[in-house]
């Protein structure tokens, strides 16, 4: 055991230092230069205030707020002896006692098909996942018709795995004038470093703008990317990044690009539903996605309640699951 421990030490150690040596000339930079260059190369750093008491309680009347989330579960063993639940739920503001859930079943036994690679099995998820939450949001639009919906995640998702049912809520949010805008609390693009490698050849591999923007931008900070610079901007999208709160970490925000005027009403807007000291996450998106998970325990019980003993036990309890 103290072996292990010893190579455990070593091999953390030799990371820290691998990442060090990666973005040696980004830890021990110079921030304000970091920050002229991407105001000069990537777009606008703006301060932003928070939307005002008056402000709020105008686009209460215009129906409030939406915030959709999906969560998912799966219980069983291999393919195909395995049930996955889905659930999405949008929340208005204004009808906070009406929350709109929509759900979804599978699972391969009942459906006779083959044993798909688990990438396929992957994309599957993706694409239910998406549906059923860009579901929730139409219903929300035609049942509730709020002033903005706040998806949690970016939008390019929805648009890869959503298809046919992401356009029509497109459409629909554009028909109505509810503005459509996702909450991107992990960030996975790249614009910043592609920039960057192009003006500093000698930095290699993905420099991702989450580790970049990480204590850069001050509270309150808002960074505006430029059409020609943005990746997401010939899908019809454009983006932003803001600090939301007095965590140095950054988050994403993706509006249509038919919307665009409205990207920094929205970012005073999520400022405004973001508490000064948390991890930068709207409240709202934190509430939504609070109610709309499926723990282990949830889908365990559920499953034991609604399922016959006999059903349960033959199809979807894994080898593991009796070893607990």
């Amino acid at each position: 055991m103290y072996s292990l421990n010893s190579e455990l030490k070593t091999k953390v150690q030799s990371i820290n230092k691998a990442i060090q040596e990666k973005y040696g000339l980004i830890l021990n930079g110079d921030k304000e230069r970091l920050r002229d260059f991407i105001g000069a190369e990537i777009g606008l750093i703006k301060a932003i205030e928070p939307l005002s008491p008056e402000e709020l309680e105008s686009l209460e009347k215009k129906g409030g707020i939406c915030g959709v989330d999906g969560s998912s579960n799966r219980a069983g063993g291999n393919f195909p002896h395995f049930i996955e639940v889905y659930q999405a739920l949008a929340l208005t503001t204004t009808r906070r006692e009406e929350p709109l859930y929509l759900a979804e079943v599978y699972t391969p036994v009942i459906t006779d098909e083959d044993d798909e690679d688990g990438e396929k099995r992957e994309e599957q998820k993706n694409r239910k996942l998406a549906g059923i939450e860009v579901q929730a949001a139409i219903k929300a639009v035609e049942t509730h018709r709020p002033y903005a919906i706040l998806m949690d995640g970016g939008l390019i998702r929805y648009n890869i795995y959503a298809g046919e049912v992401w356009d029509e809520l497109v459409q629909l949010c554009e028909d109505t004038g509810t503005i459509l805008i996702g909450v991107i609390k992990d960030i996975k693009t790249k614009v910043i470093g592609d920039r960057l490698k192009i003006k500093y050849p000698d930095l290699k591999g993905n420099l991702y703008d989450r580790e970049l923007l990480f204590g850069l931008l001050e509270y309150r900070d808002l960074l505006l990317v430029d059409e020609s610079v943005s990746k997401k901007e010939p899908m019809g999208y454009s983006s932003a990044f803001l600090r939301s709160s007095l965590s140095p970490m950054a988050i994403g925000l993706d509006i249509i690009e038919s919307q665009r005027e409205h990207l920094t009403q929205m970012a005073r807007l999520i400022l405004s539903l973001t508490p000064q000291n948390s991890r930068g996450v709207p409240l709202l998106i934190d509430i939504v996605d609070k109610e709309v998970k499926i723990s282990d325990q949830m889908m365990r019980g559920m499953l034991e309640r609604y399922l016959d003993r006999g059903v349960y036990e033959r199809f979807f309890v894994s080898e593991r699951d009796k070893r607990n």
